[in-house]
């Protein structure tokens, strides 16, 4: 009982440091969202997907301050045509942002979609993330339903030309933002979102993403460099038959990061892609926490996720298949694994499967090691410095990872920057 008061009264403490925006369309998922967070409070160590990562945090009534990062890198994606959408602080930027229009899609403000009775979003706002709550409780997600103050909804009607990149940009030390974006892709349409940058000192970002049949989602998002960023993502996805959505993470330091991400599969032959590269250095957590269901036949999950840590980082994967009964054919992939750089890192792992059909094919697997010496040795033994061997090595241990990134051009960008912070740390 005492545990339950406590729960209790700092989800309160919370709720109360936050004001829910006007909702137009959107109320009803908004309140039913808050009903969700008081039932099942807001996460602490000792609920069973938390036992790995510390929320106090991410659940505090005012974000701890996070130090503006000078960032002298060249900005994220600016390779690449593409439509910008701006936030800054959690806020959109008008001025820094393209004009939110381009052929074959159609994207609206969330602050636009809260003043009409009438939206398509009205249909999809909330439901991703309440049908993710079962049968594992995520009321950080719950609770960025209620309050997202910003986001965007992004129609795909047909194949844009260029993809859309969603720039987030930490302005103030004390900035706590929370945004949500809807997403729907229509049956044969396809699109590319880019996502980069901090954000704010403390971020809360849920994405609810809906793809028809035949639809294809990719989806490429680098976290950037600032120490001292504490984040908290959601993504939910639902697929028809024969969808495609691929998504791959790069992330690059700060205190503390959690990915979720639920992905259901509910029409034949689906596919999906979710991996993750991470580098990490220090005072440094992160956490990819991820939940396949197939309840469709013959359809393909891969999860590939890989971490490399030093001076006491520490690493956190927590990744399920669920085979319902009935989805036959089932292809099921999982591995994550960690290459710690010294003795003081280290990698929690919770890989699970759960198999309800007789027809299937899955795997699952998690490794944990240092740098391989016989490799090592054989590099040194051909002139290659010790330091560069060690990268070379790095980046063909993370390479599984980010060869899901079905875009070339894209792929050589990640491995460019995970050079960067490699060549920084000789």
């Amino acid at each position: 009982m005492a545990l339950a008061q406590a729960k209790q009264a700092a989800t309160e403490e919370r709720l109360a440091a936050l004001t829910m925006p006007d909702a137009g369309c959107t109320r009803k998922a908004r309140e039913a969202a808050l009903a969700r967070v008081r039932e099942m409070g807001l996460p602490g160590r000792r609920d069973e997907y938390w036992k790995y990562t510390q929320p106090n945090t991410l659940i505090s009534a005012q974000a701890p301050a996070a130090a503006l990062f000078q960032n002298d890198e060249a900005p994220m994606f600016n390779e690449f045509d593409r439509l910008k959408i701006v936030f800054i602080d959690g806020v959109f930027s008008p001025e820094e942002s393209d004009e939110l229009s381009m052929e074959g899609v159609t994207i609206d403000r969330l602050e636009d979609i809260c003043c009409k009775d009438i939206h398509w979003a009205k249909e999809l706002y909330g439901v991703l993330e309440a049908n993710g709550q079962t049968p594992v409780h995520r009321p950080l997600a719950a609770l960025n339903t209620a309050f997202a103050s910003d986001g965007v909804a992004i129609h795909v009607t047909g194949k844009p030309a260029k993809p859309i990149s969603l720039i987030y940009r930490h302005a103030s030390e004390t900035s706590d933002a929370i945004l949500h974006h809807v997403v729907r892709v229509e049956s044969g349409a396809e699109v590319t979102i880019l996502e980069n940058g901090p954000a704010a000192s403390r971020f809360n970002k849920c994405m609810e993403i809906d793809i028809a049949d035949g639809g294809t989602l990719h989806h490429v998002r680098a976290q950037g460099r600032d120490h001292q960023r504490r984040a908290a993502t959601h993504m939910f996805t639902r697929m028809a038959t024969e969808s495609v959505y691929k998504s791959f993470t790069l992330t690059v330091n700060g205190v503390l990061t959690r990915n979720e991400q639920v992905v259901e599969l509910t029409g034949d032959d689906a596919v999906v892609h979710v991996a993750g590269a991470c580098v990490g250095d220090g005072e440094f957590h992160h956490d990819d926490t991820v939940f396949v269901t197939h309840d469709a036949v013959n359809c393909e999950s891969r999860q590939v996720f890989k971490k490399v840590l030093r001076n006491g980082a520490t690493g956190v994967f927590q990744g399920k298949i669920l085979v319902k009964a009935g989805a036959q054919k089932t292809d099921g992939y999982q591995i994550s694994q960690s290459l710690l750089l010294d003795e003081d890192s280290q990698f929690l792992a919770k890989p699970e499967l759960e198999i309800y059909a007789d027809d299937v094919a899955c795997s699952h697997g998690s490794t944990s090691g240092a740098i391989d010496e016989t490799a090592l040795f054989y590099l040194r033994s051909r002139g290659v410095p010790t330091k560069e061997a060690t990268d070379m090595l790095t980046l063909a241990f993370l390479a599984e990872a980010v060869q899901e990134i079905e875009d070339e051009a894209l792929a050589e960008v990640i491995v460019t920057r995970l050079q960067d912070w490699l060549a920084r740390r000789r």
